[in-house]
């Protein structure tokens, strides 16, 4: 079967499912497989469970018309989301970076709603199997797609630019995160920098944030290149005194004094900055890219502020690493409080710098006072400091519930295997 014919099925069952738990009446079941699970097996369950057809690589043992077979399923899914993109003449927007991807898709696409229709990933679908689903999502009425690109290796972002074809890209940053898989952060840059090769050699455009030195040589010769910062920029604007929100002042580009977000964190100023910058480049007004970035609250223990008693706690547990922590104690020592509790998970996948980047972080704590602080697992466990050590978020949820806090403020951090999210319960 051609990957047209494959398309003209699609588009009678425009809804793709790779999980027979959530597959709907209907749905086109895509038997994806991988080191410890096979999705062919599930292919008759899931014409049981009310799939329209089932596309798998391996033969069924008994045939069925509504079973497709074709050589790779996986390659199949994404040259499905290819043909599906062809169809569209609307701008793409790629977002990749090693801090801040979420947050930037999630601003961006707040304030491109409020002028267009804008489809984007879902929570955080974005590698291999994530981006063509997404890609599959978008329907006939779209008039902006928001795709969001994370990769720990070389070669994945060029490869995704292959089936997504962005004609426009952001990439937030190029900090200390996939060291074990990047190698280097020449290769995080040469890895991340994959979405701007694609730009430049398709006459696309780039949001770059112009602070940082390495974007701007990056960038170079892409054919339009659109800048934000705190100066020397198209958009600039700085951050304001704040307590624990962040306040943001449009100081060019735009006719908005101040915005008032939602987020927690200084650290948030680009983020905020390029999604006031896209949504000025794309005819947004201020009125609407100011009270949409101003409305948008933080979900899934992304610098989420939470008030629980009479406590103040900063949940920014979905994941971490050398750069994105660094940020974050910096910013949280900077908040005016009597009393701080700082509880930080273990940061993963760094590789042999990954006892050298924790050391960094037990330097940088100590630099600053705190009421109590626990590192949580990994090689934090491996290291001669004077801070409280818990194997896993479990050991640490026991203590927290222990202490009984009162009128704190806490810092709670890790990457998203330490589960951080569990200390509160």
């Amino acid at each position: 079967m051609t990957i047209k014919q494959l398309y003209d099925i699609y588009r009678e069952h425009p809804a793709v499912q790779t999980d027979t738990r959530k597959l709907q009446q209907g749905d086109l079941f895509f038997a994806l497989k991988g080191p410890s699970f096979n999705g062919n097996t599930f292919a008759t369950a899931a014409l049981q469970a009310g799939a329209a057809y089932a596309i798998v690589d391996e033969a069924p043992p008994s045939p069925d018309s509504r079973i497709i077979v074709v050589e790779d399923v996986l390659t199949t899914l994404q040259e499905l989301a290819l043909y599906h993109r062809q169809q569209f003449n609307i701008p793409f927007i790629a977002i990749t970076g090693s801090n801040g991807k979420t947050t930037t898709k999630e601003l961006v696409h707040t304030v491109l709603s409020t002028t267009y229709k804008t489809y984007t990933t879902q929570g955080n679908l974005n590698n291999h199997i994530g981006i063509p689903l997404t890609i599959l999502r978008i329907h006939k009425d779209a008039e902006m797609a928001v795709i969001e690109m994370g990769a720990n290796h070389l070669k994945e972002i060029e490869g995704y630019c292959r089936y997504t074809l962005p004609t426009h890209g952001i990439i937030t940053n190029c900090g200390k995160a996939h060291l074990e898989g990047f190698g280097s952060i020449e290769n995080i840059r040469k890895g991340k920098g994959e979405l701007y090769d694609f730009l430049r050699s398709n006459n696309g455009t780039a949001f770059v944030m112009w602070d940082y030195d390495y974007l701007r040589d990056m960038s170079n010769d892409i054919g339009t290149i659109i800048k934000y910062g705190t100066s020397s920029a198209d958009v600039t604007g700085e951050a304001q005194q704040q307590d624990t929100f962040l306040s943001v002042a449009i100081t060019k580009g735009a006719d908005i004094p101040l915005i008032r977000t939602q987020l927690v964190g200084s650290y948030n100023l680009p983020n905020v900055l390029v999604a006031v910058t896209v949504g000025k480049y794309f005819n947004v007004s201020d009125e609407d890219i100011k009270s949409s970035i101003e409305a948008y609250t933080p979900s899934n223990s992304r610098s989420q502020l939470l008030e629980k008693d009479t406590n103040h706690i900063i949940l920014d547990a979905y994941n971490a690493n050398p750069s994105s922590m660094k940020a974050a104690i910096e910013n949280f020592a900077a908040i005016s409080a009597t009393s701080k509790v700082m509880m930080l998970g273990a940061m993963a996948e760094l590789g042999a710098d990954s006892l050298q980047e924790h050391q960094a972080i037990v330097d940088l704590i100590r630099q600053h006072a705190w009421q109590h602080v626990v590192l949580v697992g990994g090689d934090f466990q491996k290291l001669d400091h004077p801070f409280l050590k818990m194997n896993n978020a479990a050991e640490a949820a026991e203590w927290f519930q222990q202490q009984h806090f009162q009128n704190t403020h806490i810092l709670i951090k890790g990457s998203r295997s330490m589960q951080m999210e569990k200390v509160l319960g």
